[in-house]
């Protein structure tokens, strides 16, 4: 092909299979950033017509503002489909894994050691996904606390996503998901199963037994009273704008006292957000 044929190949309009407008985009982006605070960027535009494009489908609608007016008028019931439509789920077990390192280290095994203080430990996972980071983090108490009868120990696990939500609750992995945890941890921790894809995996009661999960909205009222020793907010706030993420971090702040642990993703920072926490590294802040 020539150049001046690549450049009109290139520039020529998009054949889609639903009409997707510069009003409707703006129109579900705002929908999207007051519902679940999460900031989409024009590049996020193909994305945005892939995902919701199944939606038109599933739902025999003719065109994206079909698809408006159905969220408009349907009494909220699709609302829940385009939270979960438009989130990202990336997790894995063990992702980040210094920020266990140091849960282990630091917090858990200091707390063992200290046969005056309390033995009560609360810790959410916000953005839980399909379970991975809650029950990491249930592994890492399990292995790092003895004899957990003396204990009184918690685990919130909260996402807006019901679909993944549903998936964590169930704690059934496949293969190559828990492979790389090792066969220690395997043997303890989970149960092998078959289902119609082949071998999986399911958390046992006792880790299962620790994680309570809960469909939670960041952009709501935060129902727990607290005081939460540790908080995984993990690759959540990234798309978040700054006033959200001040806003949200200062409701955040009363759940915790000082001293108390809040981690963040890789790409993450409470730079010009907070002044509520301390950073001591790698993504880890402390409360002050």
């Amino acid at each position: 092909m020539i150049p001046n044929q690549l450049r009109e190949a290139l520039s020529a309009p998009r054949i889609r299979e639903f009409a997707f407008r510069d009003e409707d985009f703006e129109a579900l982006r705002r929908l999207v950033k007051d519902l679940t605070g999460i900031n989409l960027s024009d590049q996020k535009r193909e994305l945005v017509y892939g995902r919701l494009a199944r939606r038109l489908r599933a739902l025999r609608l003719r065109s994206f503002a079909e698809y408006r007016d159905l969220l408009a008028s349907d009494g909220g019931r699709e609302i829940s489909e385009l939270c979960n439509a438009i989130t990202t789920n990336l997790t894995s077990f063990f992702r980040e894994s210094h920020h266990f390192d140091y849960l282990r280290e630091q917090v858990l095994q200091r707390m063992a050691a200290d046969r005056a203080g309390p033995r009560r430990l609360r810790i959410w996972s916000a953005g839980c996904s399909t379970g991975e980071e809650p029950y990491s983090i249930a592994m890492t108490v399990l292995e790092a606390l003895p004899d957990l009868r003396h204990w009184d120990v918690k685990i919130l696990a909260t996402d807006i996503d019901s679909d993944v939500l549903a998936r964590a609750k169930r704690g059934i992995y496949a293969a190559e998901r828990v492979r790389p945890l090792g066969p220690q941890r395997l043997s303890r921790f989970f149960v092998e199963r078959r289902n119609k894809e082949g071998p999986c995996y399911e958390v046992t009661p006792e880790l299962a037994g620790l994680i309570t999960f809960k469909q939670l909205n960041l952009m709501h009222s935060l129902p727990m009273k607290g005081p939460l020793d540790a908080i995984f907010c993990r690759n959540v706030v990234i798309y978040f704008d700054k006033d959200t993420q001040r806003a949200l971090f200062a409701r955040v702040a009363h759940l915790q006292r000082p001293g108390d642990l809040l981690f963040l993703g890789h790409s993450e920072s409470l730079f010009k957000v907070s002044e509520r926490y301390e950073s001591i590294g790698k993504t880890i802040y402390r409360r002050c």
